[in-house]
């Protein structure tokens, strides 16, 4: 018990099964290491995700399309069906975004990486956060478009 209290906040450690060395957990992105940590874990999280812009969108152009004209509601449909269809077994979230996602993530296939409190848009951010890993969110609306996420860590 000595040793987890000597660890900054949001670190835990652990021994390795296969090679019976001590490793330090970030218990809030489950990323290890084998340094034993100085700084406090942060809370970070990690997604993909496919935007769909419309005309409404704080930059109505994209990677894709030079001027967006699609209204709110037709961009409301086409995520629809994207999302249906990977809900389905279809096709997966990064096959569709790397051709359908306005967000130039597409060409990652819509992976945004790690990211913590108050480096996205509010209701991007607060979606993402509250998604377990592998969940696909609903809808959300935000200035840039509208986005379904997939949280991946």
């Amino acid at each position: 018990m000595g040793d987890q209290e000597d660890l900054p906040e949001g670190w835990e450690k652990r021994v390795s099964k296969s090679q019976g060395r001590a490793y330090y957990l970030n218990v809030h992105t489950k990323q290890s290491q084998w340094e034993k940590p100085t700084d406090a874990a942060t809370s970070q999280v990690r997604c993909s995700h496919l935007l769909v812009k419309h005309v409404g969108s704080r930059r109505p152009s994209s990677w894709k399309q030079d001027k967006i004209t699609r209204t709110q509601e037709e961009a409301l449909e086409l995520l629809n069906d994207f999302r249906q269809r990977i809900v389905s077994g279809e096709v997966t979230l990064a096959v569709l975004a790397a051709t359908e996602s306005d967000c130039s993530s597409a060409r990652k296939g819509g992976d945004l990486g790690f990211f913590g409190p108050g480096q996205m848009q509010k209701p991007f951010e607060e979606a993402t956060f509250k998604l377990k890993v592998g969940e696909l969110s609903e809808p959300v609306f935000t200035d840039s478009g509208i986005h379904i996420i997939l949280r991946t860590g």
